[in-house]
């Protein structure tokens, strides 16, 4: 179980602080899932750093009662002057994961070839969200963090990603951060809408999609 409780999220700003999330709750048991949409700067992004503890609540409480990843195909926390090998091997480090037999799975889903022993400052966007992306795959979690940001590359490698996230891991919780209603209606059972700092939760995905078609703002 993961439970949100009271959560808010408040940034100081030169006009002043900013509310960006206003005392939302919500919980997520193991094998659900939840989408939460959002317009741009609703702060989608932001629930999902939280969530993932890489930033901490202005105040409220955040349980998780199960392992939960870092945001999908998140690559800012990459060492740009290590291989993408060795980034492997320090994120395998750090979840007390045996890097070795991963590295087949890695370079075959990447196809980085030889940069994938090169440092990742050399590499494109899209070479880096192949890696990011791979890594996350690459270490086994109860639940994974999907923002909408990992929708970049290819058409091949979107179905690559949905084979290896919602085919293979569909007995896993998620949660999808998103301002494209169609993929909540796709890859989930519950949706929230994300609204003015507010966590509006819905009966239904098609009552959350119509609230959100009729709020533009």
């Amino acid at each position: 179980m993961i439970s949100i409780e009271n959560v808010s999220k408040t940034y100081h700003t030169r006009l002043g602080q900013r509310t960006i999330l206003d005392n939302i709750s919500f919980k997520l048991a193991r094998g659900r899932n939840i989408g939460i949409l959002g317009r741009n700067g609703a702060g989608k992004s932001t629930l999902i750093r939280l969530i993932a503890g890489a930033e901490r609540p202005t105040s409220g409480v955040i349980r998780r009662d199960m392992s939960v990843s870092w945001p999908l195909a998140f690559g800012g926390a990459f060492q740009t002057h290590l291989t993408g090998l060795d980034n492997l091997k320090f994120v395998c480090r750090v979840y007390g994961v045996d890097y070795k037999p991963l590295i087949p799975f890695v370079e075959d889903f990447t196809e980085l070839g030889v940069y994938f022993r090169e440092p990742v400052m050399h590499y494109s966007a899209g070479m880096t969200t192949r890696l990011a992306f791979a890594l996350s795959m690459a270490i086994e979690f109860d639940c994974f963090l999907i923002d909408e940001a990992m929708v970049v590359g290819d058409q091949r490698f979107h179905e690559r990603c949905h084979i290896e996230l919602f085919q293979k891991r569909k007995d896993r919780a998620f949660i999808l951060v998103t301002h494209d209603a169609n993929s909540i209606r796709m890859y989930c059972e519950s949706a929230c809408v994300l609204r003015n700092g507010k966590l509006i939760p819905f009966a239904t995905v098609d009552e959350a999609f119509e609230f959100y078609e009729a709020n533009p703002n």
